[in-house]
């Protein structure tokens, strides 16, 4: 199964898939649709169910082959790439039996090293697959595309395992946070799901933040500098007055675990205009209710004190704690964790500091925890995924389909 991962990723992540932001379609870019193609012939040549829609959404079946009455399980991974960084000319490399020192990413600059990244220290002697320094490996997330594969044809060549219906779904467009946007929940037509979208061996997340997006707008009064005291009102020096309102400490890189945050992700601005865009993280409910309104209260503050409307705050909610929707149907985590120990491997328990499309799907209907992948570092040109963490993510797959059997 090893070489099959290597040979199965390695040929998946060459397809550039990258995700647009700006795009007004579904997929985002016209070349999604090369992996979901090659993806619908690769199921096609395994003699199952498979259909593809206009958005790019492919959905299949593994039949049930037990006389027992088991919840369909989902399977879920999303087909793109982020657009944060360049993701064409991949050229993966393989490192056999990783000896826990530097690695020299190709021919670049760039060094993969356990002194920047110490969770290589818990891949030593693991086959790793990295990036060549110059694009990101798309391992997020094309690990779990793969990872499902492997399973489902394990599964198809091994009929002694028994499992109910599997249905298993490659997505576009999770990277720009419109995976969920045309799911058809009633179409999938699963119990429910577990997408395969997260990093290190053993973590197993059904919790994630709160999520908003902000936009402030501020309205400055520009007048020639030799005659504005008392008339001039300078945008940019309004929309940093607005930013040290916000508590200094509560910021991504200053927070971990359940800790919420405000995140300046864009600042643009002139004297007569500024931008600033946040994005606002919680898990807790009331808090992340808070954080928003703390933005429209400092608005209002600073409005008041130049006794006229110049900033205008616009919260747009993106997604929600899956964690609501998870935790009545405890199974969906308890079984899981059973099978993620019976592999000797020590489960990761932890909230998602991000979402996954399982974020939305959960308030859709469809009740869907986070398992790992193998990969980590994503998004950039350190990106990289242990093959050994990845074959025991498909043996998790294989585990959790077998014992919701036995347990039906």
């Amino acid at each position: 199964m090893k070489q099959r991962l290597i040979d199965r990723l390695e040929r998946y992540v060459r397809i550039d898939t990258q995700a647009d932001p700006s795009s007004q379609t579904t997929p985002s870019t016209e070349k999604q649709w090369d992996l979901i193609n090659l993806l619908q012939e690769e199921i096609k040549a395994l003699n199952l169910e498979v259909d593809v829609d206009d958005k790019g959404y492919l959905m299949a079946t593994l039949p049930s082959n037990t006389d027992k009455k088991v919840p369909t399980i989902g399977l879920l991974a999303h087909i793109d790439t982020s657009p944060d960084y360049n993701a064409s000319n991949v050229k993966p490399l393989i490192v056999e039996k990783y000896d826990g020192q530097d690695i020299q990413l190709g021919n670049s600059d760039k060094i993969l090293s356990p002194k920047t990244f110490p969770q290589l220290n818990k891949v030593i002697g693991h086959t790793l697959m990295t990036t060549d320094g110059t694009s990101l490996l798309g391992a997020d997330d094309k690990a779990g595309v793969v990872e499902i594969m492997e399973a489902i044809i394990y599964l198809n060549e091994h009929p002694e395992i028994k499992h109910g219906d599997i249905r298993f779904s490659f997505t576009p467009d999770e990277e720009i946070g419109k995976g969920p946007h045309n799911f058809d929940v009633e179409r999938f037509n699963a119990d429910f799901a577990y997408t395969l979208d997260g990093s290190l061996e053993g973590e197993l997340q059904f919790e994630s933040f709160n999520a908003a997006a902000a936009i402030v707008e501020v309205n400055g009064v520009n007048v020639h500098p030799g005659s504005a005291k008392d008339v001039m009102v300078n945008a940019n020096t309004l929309a940093m007055a607005f930013n040290d309102q916000l508590p200094n400490h509560e910021v991504p890189e200053q927070t971990d675990g359940y800790e919420g945050f405000y995140h300046l992700t864009d600042m643009s601005g002139t004297v007569e205009k500024a931008t600033l865009q946040y994005i606002i993280r919680d898990h807790d409910k009331a808090q992340f209710e808070r954080r928003k309104n703390h933005l429209l209260d400092i608005a209002k503050i600073l409005n008041h004190k130049y006794d006229s409307e110049l900033i205008n705050v616009t919260i747009r909610d993106q997604y929600f704690n899956m964690g609501e929707k998870i935790k009545p149907h405890p199974e969906l985590v308890d079984i899981p964790e059973k099978v993620i120990k019976s592999l000797g491997i020590t489960p990761i328990i932890e909230p998602i500091r991000g979402g996954t499309d399982g974020s939305q799907l959960s308030y859709m209907g469809l009740p869907t925890p986070n398992l790992f992948t193998g990969g980590a570092n994503f998004h950039g040109p350190f990106e990289y995924a242990s093959i050994d963490v990845m074959k025991k993510a498909v043996h998790t797959i294989i585990g959790i389909v077998s014992e919701f059997e036995k347990q039906s």
